[in-house]
């Protein structure tokens, strides 16, 4: 099938976002169509009941968004998703999925193969709670995806820290204890990106808060295992933290650092945090600063709103380095950008870029390793 690539004049004729609707069930499809039609900046500008349908709407309707179900007959969401990268379609893709394991699992597949989010389909009796929930989650995410500013990013500015000349001279004689990592919106394909660039002698133990549900993080964590050269788990309480091997956060669990640089472990609790985000990125990244100091190593990545902020203020005044995602290469630049715009971070990087980075520095610095051990 061809698939027509948007022309430069396709943005600009619609200051509403166009939205298709792509699921096999028919429930689905009109709960979806409800819960957009109460917002008048989204257009529902068609459905789909399977991939083969979806393909030729894309091609008819060149919607600037793909609500996508990834189980479906005659093709499903994966496949979809392979026509549109093959033919480097623009079209922004938010997956609507079960909080399954299996569906969960799927999921990570298609947030790797190009979506930028997913949506938990309500399971609710009540058309109406159904709606309300499709309202609470799917809405904040489309509006994330098309910020106000306009359709298109602006070319990233080449950033650099008022402070990195004043802190450059100090870092030779640091050793860096840790590298954390906060991401949301677009997170799995980010993490995937980095993470197995590092190399399998890479000194820093590395920490990582990702916005998830719970059935996600312990996927995620398996299939970043399977990708990295060194150990990925999901966290638990009280693992010491060594060099080595990377942590997940649990999802719906803070996590933070105790201990000192040399004794570090974990700790898990469900408490309340000022952004509403658990795990939380400030959280980890505060703890972080409160005990390896001047050896943390932050980096935020793509994701919605502005969680890691107050943590990377934290890390800054503890001495410590921050790198953030640029705005082209992230899916949202909410996060990344937040912590920019308040002149916070060293460097601004195109994703492709950061692996090498974090591992130039963390060379560079590395003085000796931190004990590794073998801590599951």
């Amino acid at each position: 099938m061809h698939l027509r690539t948007p022309g430069p004049g396709d943005m600009e004729r619609s200051l509403r976002i166009r939205v298709l609707a792509v699921d096999d069930s028919a429930v689905i499809r009109s709960l979806l169509r409800t819960a957009l039609g109460t917002s008048p900046q989204i257009e529902l500008v068609g459905t789909a009941q399977d991939g083969r349908e979806a393909l030729e709407a894309i091609e008819r309707l060149n919607p600037d968004l793909v609500l996508l179900d990834v189980e479906m007959p005659c093709m499903s969401g994966l496949e979809v998703l392979a026509e549109m990268r093959a033919h480097r379609l623009k079209t922004k893709v938010i997956i609507c999925s079960t909080l399954t394991r299996r569906g969960a699992g799927i999921t990570l597949e298609a947030l790797a193969c190009g979506a930028m989010d997913y949506v938990s389909k309500p399971v609710a009796q009540d058309a109406s709670e159904g709606i309300a929930a499709l309202r609470r989650e799917l809405l904040p995410k489309i509006f994330g995806l098309f910020p106000p500013e306009g359709w298109q990013c602006p070319v990233e500015f080449p950033y650099r820290s008022s402070l990195v000349t004043a802190y450059s001279g100090l870092r030779t004689m640091i050793e860096p204890g840790v590298l954390v990592i906060g991401v949301s919106t677009g997170g799995p394909a980010a993490l995937e990106k980095i993470l197995p660039a590092l190399p399998a002698d890479f000194p820093l133990p590395v920490l990582i808060a990702q916005h998830m549900p719970r059935v996600f993080t312990s996927l995620l964590a398996e299939r970043l295992d399977g990708l990295c050269p060194f150990a990925v788990r999901e966290a638990e309480a009280g693992v010491q933290i060594s060099g080595g091997s990377a942590l997940l956060a649990r999802g719906d669990w803070h996590m933070e650092v105790a201990g000192t640089p040399t004794r570090g472990s974990l700790r898990l609790h469900q408490g309340d945090s000022a952004d509403q985000c658990r795990p939380s990125v400030d959280l980890l990244f505060r703890s972080a600063a409160a005990v390896y100091g001047a050896g943390v190593m932050a980096l935020v990545l793509t994701g919605m709103g502005c969680d890691g902020l107050e943590g990377c203020r934290a890390v800054r005044a503890a001495g410590g380095r921050i790198l953030v995602q640029d705005r082209p290469t992230s899916a949202v630049w909410g996060m990344p950008g937040a912590v920019a715009r308040e002149g916070l971070a060293d460097r601004v990087l195109p994703l492709d870029s950061i692996a090498e980075e974090v591992t130039g520095f963390a060379r560079q610095q590395g003085k000796r390793e931190l004990p590794r051990q073998n801590s599951w």
